[in-house]
């Protein structure tokens, strides 16, 4: 996949993506559908949306543009937002246009949903900084070149020239209060104790001109978004409808949610960016890694390009083999990979078994062993610290005398040798001055060493 040459806003930030373009081609279509809404159908990416029937014909048709927006609330995209860059692969591979739209205008406002109080407004510097961050990884998920090529756009382009009375008397006359107010994300903050600004309440209709305005300028009929953004779809086919007096169609794929009902990808604001600064490869594997058996076939379906049969074959060995957690391996690295890249997500496999006893821990990439480390109770600590101060300061144990039975015991080793002098200093020997410390043989913990 080749980028656009012209650079976005915030250009120089790009830097830290570091993360290359995706470098394999999933098949456009699994053989067993007849066309790619029959697809998305079984992988369960349609909760809600406009007429299926006309849907089902549109897809299997000739060529057409669709969008899905984001907006830069934040430096990264995330996983929920991963649903809708997998979406959008699938729609452009088999054969439809993609525009990736970057919500410069929106990003300076907020979207009420799905908050209980008012969002706080980010400077604008931030913002366009954001433009480029964003920008970058979404051009990951798609192809610039050939004849449905991917396009580029932010929604400032044609918001910022728009007077206020030309929003007022050309927008505004076609939105209706009583309809707005009906909103699920508005209707939920006007009963709340903090209520919604006109600010986040305008939202929809910035959202509702974004569509209006790629239909005009791209004949884009179809918009994807997530299942609480629902409101804000509709709010664009209905202006379509309205101004152009043309039908137009709108997606919303489902929030994700664990088997028990809460909220996927997040805890305790511990969210799984996509972004390799903000969460690992490391920690990112191990996410997946962990997902639950109850889980994991909806994740493969959402979260892989994987064939029907190859899913069904996971499906069977999660049913007759669980112990083996063959289709949670395959998940991790089929998501890893397609996010971070095959050689970082191969540099996280090979840590995470010489971690375990089945690897070089000498052998390991710097930064990965130390993303690794992190993910561990973990301590810094200087030559001069003892093993049995390290197991302390780690947590692996409550005391000192608690560190020297444990030696004494022989459950104590230092970067895979067991260590047997309760007087033993930690020597920082692994690549990047770090060691592993374990106590028995699954409790493990980083020590990142200062040398002075």
């Amino acid at each position: 996949m080749t980028a656009p040459a012209a650079d976005p806003p915030g250009a120089d930030s790009l830097k830290r993506v570091s993360t290359p373009p995706l470098t394999t081609t999933p098949p456009a279509i699994d053989p067993t559908f007849e066309n790619v809404w029959d697809e998305i159908v079984w992988r369960g990416l349609v909760h809600v949306s406009t007429d299926q029937d006309a849907l089902r014909a549109l897809l299997a048709g000739p060529s057409i543009t669709y969008y899905c927006g984001f907006d830069p609330t934040a430096p990264s995209l995330h996983l929920g937002n991963l649903v809708q860059l997998l979406t959008m692969r699938r729609l452009q591979l088999a054969g439809h246009r993609p525009l990736g739209l970057i919500g410069g205008s929106t990003g300076l406002i907020g979207d009420p949903g799905g908050r209980d109080t008012e969002r706080v407004l980010n400077p604008v510097e931030t913002v366009e900084e954001w433009v480029g961050y964003l920008r970058a990884q979404v051009e990951r998920f798609l192809d610039f070149d050939g004849e449905n090529a991917a396009r580029m756009v932010n929604n400032l382009d044609w918001t910022a020239p728009l007077s206020a009375i030309d929003f007022l008397r050309t927008i505004g006359k076609h939105f209706r209060v009583g309809t707005m107010i009906k909103k699920d994300a508005v209707s939920a903050r006007l009963n709340s104790e903090a209520g919604i600004s006109y600010t986040e309440f305008s939202y929809q209709i910035l959202q509702g001109i974004d569509y209006l305005e790629l239909f005009r300028q791209y004949g884009c009929v179809l918009q994807t978004g997530g299942s609480d953004q629902w409101g804000n779809l509709t709010s664009g086919t209905d202006l379509v409808h309205r101004v152009e007096g043309a039908s137009v169609h709108a997606i919303g794929t489902p929030l994700i949610t664990n088997s028990d009902g809460t909220k996927f990808g997040k805890s305790a604001g511990n969210a799984i960016w996509l972004d390799p600064l903000m969460c690992s490869p490391y920690r990112m594997y191990q996410f997946w890694l962990s997902t639950s058996d109850a889980d994991v076939i909806t994740r493969l379906k959402v979260f892989t390009f994987l064939s029907r049969a190859e899913i069904e074959e996971y499906e069977r060995l999660v049913e007759v083999e669980p112990f083996r957690r063959e289709a949670q391996k395959r998940l991790a690295l089929e998501v890893t990979a397609t996010v971070h890249g095959p050689d970082a997500t191969a540099a996280v496999i090979a840590a995470s078994e010489a971690l375990f006893g089945q690897g070089e821990l000498t052998e390991l990439d710097p930064d990965t062993l130390r993303s690794a480390l992190e993910e561990l109770p973990h301590a810094e600590v200087s030559l001069d610290t003892t093993v049995v101060q390290a197991l302390v300061d780690t947590g692996l144990v409550s005391s000192l005398g608690e560190g020297r039975r444990a030696i004494a015991q022989g459950g104590v080793s230092l970067d895979g040798v067991r260590i047997d002098d309760d007087g033993a200093f930690v020597t920082g020997a692994l690549p990047g001055g770090v060691s592993v410390l374990r106590r028995g043989k699954k409790t493990l913990a980083g020590l990142f060493v200062a040398r002075r």
